[in-house]
């Protein structure tokens, strides 16, 4: 469940495939691609997330400011085979990923002869499992490593109920990988979550492919042979994960653009919306979270919530002492206010509430929260 703190998606994938690219595009960052330094360094930005509701609020309020939610992403060096079996290459592409909640795998389908392929052939299918393997090698390799450790500690008798209530838990994660299976799949106990809180697998965090095409060219099944590609309730899915399909170049064009320029030029490429707008909505969906608002004549301002979050859980997203001092939530939602015109009118209607510590906050409500000091 998402902190205090803006969400994180680390962009991982083999090398020469666009992450960089697509890291601009979602940024409107101008980062060199084509390698990292010797440091292989992540490349770390802010991406603003778009929202015409919020745009018509600060039409309506005329606040000093208006402040759009963001999400920062990670861009992280290249992903070869065999890469994890290296610890000083494990223990850093680690590092780099430990605080994001989500992964985006960018895949490449775009024939390039300038930029070769590290495998020397175009083929999304077989990315997709190396990268995979990867990502399970090195969950397992951090489990095992820990499963030695609870035996070692048990057998000294330090701690020993714990010590084995977790080493059951940890047998069960290695055991789930070496079926080859990611550990997003596995359902845990609250209890066990909670054990598992400190730990950052990887292959436990939700996934979205991100598929780089050429231009003018499509993504197909036949592309991902023995996966499943399908679209669900406006989603595009593989392997039931949540993906996009951009085409690089154009869309980096597109993200240098001026803000009144992009609508038109996308029309005239037949893109329906730009690659950013696409990620950033598939990261919303993938992490589950929506959007919440507060207007008044100071700021106006969109925050970011987990769906099904309480109240208080959502006023703690704005300030902690919010959640700690919660006393109740005065609240109408922006369908109506776009419907009636007004906060008056709202309260004419009955559509003006009073919401106490159980209420959960809907997408698109305004929130004013009242609380103690």
């Amino acid at each position: 469940m998402l902190q205090y703190r803006v969400m994180e998606i680390g962009i991982i994938g083999l090398p020469s495939v666009g992450k960089t690219t697509l890291f601009n595009i979602v940024t409107k960052n101008t980062v060199k691609t084509g390698g990292f330094s010797t440091s292989n360094a992540p490349n770390i930005g802010v991406a603003t997330v778009p929202d015409a509701r919020l745009a018509w609020l600060s039409e309506q309020y005329k606040p000093k400011r208006t402040i759009y939610a963001s999400i920062n992403f990670v861009d992280v060096a290249g992903l070869v085979q065999g890469a994890t079996k290296k610890d000083s290459f494990s223990g850093q592409f680690l590092a780099n990923l430990r605080a994001v909640d989500a992964l985006v795998h960018v895949v490449r389908a775009f024939e390039d002869a300038a930029m070769p392929h590290p495998l020397e052939s175009i083929d999304p299918a077989r990315d997709i499992s190396i990268v995979a393997t990867e990502l399970l090698l090195g969950d397992l390799a951090v489990v095992e490593k820990r499963v030695e450790r609870l035996k070692e500690e048990i057998s000294k008798g330090r701690n020993k109920a714990e010590n084995e209530k977790e080493l059951k838990v940890m047998q069960r994660l290695q055991e789930h990988l070496e079926s080859e299976q990611p550990l997003r799949g596995i359902e845990l106990t609250d209890e066990e979550d909670r054990m598992l809180k400190g730990y950052t697998f990887l292959t436990m965090k939700p996934m979205i492919y991100a598929i780089n095409l050429g231009e003018g060219q499509e993504l197909t099944a036949e592309m991902l042979p023995g996966m499943q590609v399908e679209e669900r309730d406006g989603v595009l899915l593989i392997n039931g994960s949540p993906a996009i399909a951009f085409q690089g170049k154009i869309e980096e064009e597109i993200a240098q653009l001026p803000d009144e320029e992009v609508a038109d030029f996308c029309a005239a490429m037949g893109i329906e919306q730009p690659a950013a707008h696409k990620l950033i909505r598939t990261c919303y969906y993938a992490l589950d979270v929506i959007s919440f608002f507060t207007v008044g004549e100071d700021e106006c301002r969109a925050w970011t919530t987990h769906r099904g979050d309480t109240a208080p859980v959502a006023a703690g997203r704005i300030h902690s002492d919010l959640e700690r001092g919660f006393i109740r939530a005065e609240s109408f939602h922006y369908e109506d206010l776009r419907r009636l015109g007004s906060e008056h009118a709202i309260k004419e209607a009955g559509l003006f509430k009073l919401e106490g510590k159980t209420h959960v906050v809907e997408d698109g409500e305004i929130l004013n929260i009242r609380f103690n000091v």
